[in-house]
């Protein structure tokens, strides 16, 4: 795949993942902008339904008016002046001078002749208005006499009601002659009127739609405007996670995101204060162990070459060439001996753990051959009748010989200390780094130890504070390991006993520094909980 091509597929996806960011409906924006949409739209159908059935009713009812009116005059002028008993003709012609009035309607007129036949006259002829186009319940109501009072001054009077007939709206209304005649029935088409009001219901559908879009657009802007400084604090608390303390937010206004920004500034300035204060102290307690110990390996140097006079000493009256210690002294000797040695070791470990604290330790790193070097290590503390070592040659790697000598030792002496022989040794390649597994046959870590395992000064048992080892020793190891860009785990194998796997890559990337002189003490191998064994003691065991 080309450059080019990685970085279209890689702006695709940065602008695709922007874009379902934005649409999840769990963003502020989104949701900002559907409320805004939601309200825009019920304003606007609200209005919109209100304002087309206002106009509907004004212009049906001002068109049913005027027709209304206007038939009822025309029964007035034409259809009263029809005689008693008029026949087809006469209905005909009436109708039709009717139906050429100013609102141009349909006209059907009914009457008795002379012989006492109800005859027939529509403006339309034999194929026009027929009594068949008006309701039953309006003839009924027409033809209906009522009792003439005070309050109604007519038997008969006007009715009207609205119909369709194929989708298309008609005003009917029939009425009599006042003072006997003819009955008179009027039909009229509102389809101008009706699409008048599609037209209407168009326009407002359209400046709906308009609305809605409009009040996207103003909550969209509105959203920018509101969540621009909640961007900017998540922004800034993004980088204040990071580690840039001194990130600060630009504070103008006086509403509550601007109140938000200064408690914010003011939120990190005091946690930078804290943290530059936190730093000042962990950086004079890793000095003054840094110090102490320097200060502390001179005399311990006096100490330890006497304690080897001493030791000599010792083994010379075991082995019964003449000792000048008294019984009563010889335990107080072995003690110094024995106290002294673990002082030693303990100083060495604490120089190595500033090292690492203060990230003053680098890789010398040399083109390593594995099972080699664990061989190496093996024997270098004769360990090699207490340990199966199951590694071939010519498994190559480029680290650090002395730091791989120290994890090696710690985990290999762990656990012949605190496990059960014989201990396994595995090397195996997985794709590009190495894999050591130190196997042991004991009882297992308890599970409440395992999470930790690799903590400093850490005592398995609360029983036992004092041991012979420093409780740094499988620190130590993991920080090696995460030197080289590995690590190391711990767990119980489901066969027994404890297993510890070293994942180290075949060719690390930290920083490399030529100066082997920041060394790491690599005789001292620690225990599963902490507790530490030299490899005299593991010696002797063996």
């Amino acid at each position: 795949m080309t450059r080019k091509h990685q970085g279209e597929t890689r702006g695709w996806a940065a602008a695709r993942k922007g874009v379902w960011s934005w649409l999840r409906f769990t963003s502020l924006r989104l949701r900002l902008v559907l409320v805004f949409g939601l309200v825009a739209l019920t304003a606007a159908v609200s209005a919109s339904g209100i304002a087309y059935w206002l106009n509907r009713e004004a212009v049906l009812t001002r068109t049913q008016d005027a027709v209304l009116r206007d038939f009822e005059q025309e029964m007035q002028n034409r259809a009263g002046a029809l005689p008693e008993h008029p026949t087809q003709d006469e209905l005909q012609h009436t109708a039709g001078q009717m139906a050429n009035s100013s609102q141009r309607f349909g006209v059907l007129l009914a009457a008795e002749n002379a012989a006492g036949e109800t005859v027939y006259g529509s403006s339309g002829g034999l194929g026009g208005f027929a009594l068949s186009d008006v309701p039953e319940s309006l003839r009924t109501a027409v033809n209906k006499e009522q009792k003439v009072t005070s309050a109604n001054k007519h038997a008969y009077h006007l009715y009207w009601q609205r119909t369709s007939d194929d989708g298309t709206p008609y005003l009917v209304a029939g009425t009599r002659v006042i003072g006997g005649g003819p009955t008179g029935y009027m039909l009229k088409s509102l389809e101008p009127e009706a699409k008048d009001l599609n037209s209407l219901a168009w326009s407002l559908g359209i400046a709906t739609a308009l609305a809605l879009l409009g009040s996207a657009l103003l909550a969209q802007a509105l959203a920018t405007t509101v969540l621009k400084p909640v961007h900017r604090l998540g922004v800034a608390a993004r980088r204040l996670g990071e580690g840039k303390l001194d990130t600060r937010l630009r504070v103008s206004g006086t509403d509550e995101l601007a109140d938000l920004s200064r408690t914010f500034n003011s939120a990190a300035e005091n946690l930078e204060k804290r943290v530059a204060d936190m730093a000042g102290r962990e950086q004079a307690s890793r000095r003054f162990v840094a110090d102490m110990s320097h200060e502390l390996r001179t005399p311990l140097t006096a100490l330890t070459a006497v304690t080897e006079v001493l030791e000599e000493e010792l083994e010379y009256e075991g082995e019964g060439e003449g000792g000048s210690f008294d019984p009563m002294v010889e335990p107080a000797v072995r003690l110094v001996v024995s106290e002294t040695r673990r002082l030693n070791n303990l100083v060495e470990n604490l120089m190595e753990v500033t090292r690492f604290d203060a990230g003053t330790a680098r890789l010398v790193l040399d083109d390593v051959d594995v099972a080699d070097q664990i061989t190496a290590c093996i024997d270098a503390r004769a360990w090699l009748d207490a340990v199966d070592l199951d590694a071939a040659r010519g498994i190559h790697a480029r680290l650090d010989p002395r730091r791989l000598d120290v994890i090696l030792a710690n985990l290999i002496g762990n656990a012949l200390k605190h496990g059960g022989s014989p201990v396994r040794v595995s090397v195996t390649r997985a794709e590009d780094e190495i894999v050591i597994r130190v196997r042991d046959h004991g009882p297992g870590i308890p599970e409440d130890v395992l999470p930790h395992v690799f903590d400093r000064f850490y005592k398995a048992s609360a029983s036992r504070p004092r041991s012979e080892g420093s409780g740094l020793g499988l620190s130590i190891a993991m920080e090696n390991a995460h030197i080289h860009g590995g690590g190391i785990t711990a767990e119980n194998s489901p066969e027994g006993g404890a297993v510890f796997v070293l994942r180290l890559p075949q060719d690390p990337s930290p920083p490399v520094d030529d100066d082997a002189g920041d060394g790491a003490h690599g005789g001292d191998g620690e225990g599963s909980a902490g507790d530490g064994s030299r490899g005299k003691d593991a010696k002797g065991r063996a």
